[in-house]
């Protein structure tokens, strides 16, 4: 399919035709030998030798932290299961890292890359990363995360915000790939981490395909693409405990000073089971997020479908976004949520920076149930722009609730709630609702409120099944409201 943005096409990268076995410096898969020493001395000799791949053959491997190098295939084999050390000071020393969008050292992830060139994690075998030990310090992070945004906001150098300490409790994140060009990650699966699951930070040209997350942790989100371009991601099935697809850029003072944007991001033919959302964008999006593609995926027992959000203090814009020809089974909250009134994850202060959400496309959706069908809210300050949705059918309990909006095309919606009204508008500008329907009477079809509300223009819709078709609050003037039959 051709993206509706320029794009350089993602290739996968290439490997010397050279095969190390790790057996052959030392490591056992019996379960019992810990062979970190092993897999570093297989990794260092294949990588000067000019690169190629390494082989961990079937068994079950325990394993500290793995640091890749460039030209390396790492490959777990079918049958192999890398078990890694829930040892909190195995993970030592420290490693450059972005922590929930700030930049410090802290824990090395389990598996770890930075500034290397043509690598890739491959094969047919699992990585079960013992998290649970980890999943604790949810509750004790506050200090660290707090200490880590005051040295970010004081300026502190990125190389004196040294945290990696139990009483700080920032979790690592499982796979990190930092500044890395040409990396592929493909058919192995991943359970079981400290925290983000698969993140890609500062990096170009990626590809991901047939990978399987499945996780049950505290903040265990499956593919986390963070200020990194040029990315492919593709038949992958998510099982998470958090966020399935998540495009981040960086937090407040942080993300804008580092200013790298996530962008050219195609996300096709994925499915989940279950997640906070199919596919998320935010909340950490300070240096920008553009020029993402969705298409092609299946989203089942997700609390939201696609979901976007930010909040005030994070500044950054959120542009360009392509969403279609997705299917949607049970949603526990909304199908589409797009809002900057997200609430902090982290306890941190937030400055007055609003962020911008616009140009959104919408195209060939559908959800067999949601709780919310559509929820799209700007901030009274800086309302969302430019949005198009074209072809969406989606039952719900509730139907779909826009406030704040300048400028919004619907177009063949059909949205059937349970509760009326169908469509709710307030302060909102330039709304066109075209050849809309829903399938059940209700009581109100849609109900427009608010004195910054203009421009209201609604024709061709099938409104016979609706008791009262169009309901105004004492403040909408009747004239800035236009009705046609087509």
């Amino acid at each position: 399919m051709v993206t509706p943005f320029e794009m350089s096409a993602i290739k996968r990268p290439t490997f010397p035709k050279r095969t190390i076995d790790v057996r052959d410096y030392g490591a056992v898969g019996d379960g019992k030998q810990v062979n970190t020493k092993a897999f570093a001395k297989a990794i260092a000799a294949c990588a000067k030798k000019g690169g190629g791949r390494v082989l961990v053959p079937a068994g079950l491997w325990l394993t500290g932290p793995i640091h890749l190098k460039s030209k390396i295939d790492f490959h777990i084999s079918e049958g192999a299961e890398l078990r890694f050390s829930n040892k909190f000071s195995d993970y030592l020393p420290v490693v450059f890292t972005r922590w929930e969008g700030l930049e410090c050292y802290n824990y090395s992830p389990l598996i770890y890359a930075k500034d290397c060139e043509n690598i890739a994690i491959t094969g047919a075998g699992t990585l079960n990363g013992q998290g649970e030990k980890w999943w604790k310090w949810k509750k004790t992070q506050n200090h660290g995360a707090v200490r880590l945004y005051k040295m970010a906001c004081d300026g502190v150098a990125v190389k004196k915000r040294v945290l990696g300490t139990v009483r700080d409790a920032l979790r690592p994140t499982f796979i990190e790939i930092v500044n890395c060009k040409n990396v592929l990650v493909e058919g192995i699966t991943i359970g079981s981490g400290p925290m983000w699951t698969l993140h890609p930070l500062y990096c170009d040209h990626v590809l991901i395909r047939k990978v399987n997350i499945i996780t049950r942790g505290v903040n265990n989100d499956g593919l986390i693409i963070d200020s990194t371009r040029n990315v492919l991601i593709e038949e992958c099935f998510f099982d998470t405990g958090d966020d399935c697809v998540v495009l981040k850029s960086g937090l407040n003072e942080d993300g804008w000073r580092v200013g790298k944007p996530t962008e050219k991001v195609i996300v096709r033919n994925c499915k989940t089971k279950e997640g906070h959302g199919g596919v998320t964008i935010g909340s950490e999006m300070s240096g920008g997020i553009r020029d993402i593609f969705v298409h092609d995926c299946e989203f089942n027992c997700t609390n939201n479908g696609i979901r976007v959000k930010s909040m005030r203090g994070r500044g950054g814009v959120i542009e360009n976004v392509w969403v279609q020809d997705v299917t949607m089974g049970r949603i526990s909250r909304a199908a589409l949520t797009f809002s900057t009134f997200y609430g902090m994850s982290t306890l941190v202060p937030s400055t007055k920076t609003p962020p911008v959400f616009r140009n959104f496309h919408l195209k060939n959706i559908s959800c067999k149930y949601a709780s919310r069908a559509v929820k799209i809210i700007g901030l009274p300050e800086q309302p969302l722009e430019n949005f198009t949705l074209e072809n969406i059918t989606i039952n719900s309990r509730w139907g779909m609730k826009c406030i704040n909006i300048n400028g919004a095309k619907l177009h063949n919606v059909r949205i059937n709630p349970i509760k009326s009204p169908v469509m709710f508008v307030k302060n909102s500008q330039d709304i066109t609702i075209k050849k809309a329907s829903c399938k059940e009477r209700v009581d109100t079809f849609v109900k427009i409120e608010g004195k910054k509300t203009q421009n209201i223009k609604l024709s061709g819709n099938n409104l016979s099944k609706a008791k009262h078709k169009i309901v105004l609050g004492k403040t909408v003037d009747p004239e800035l409201v236009k009705t046609t039959a087509r």
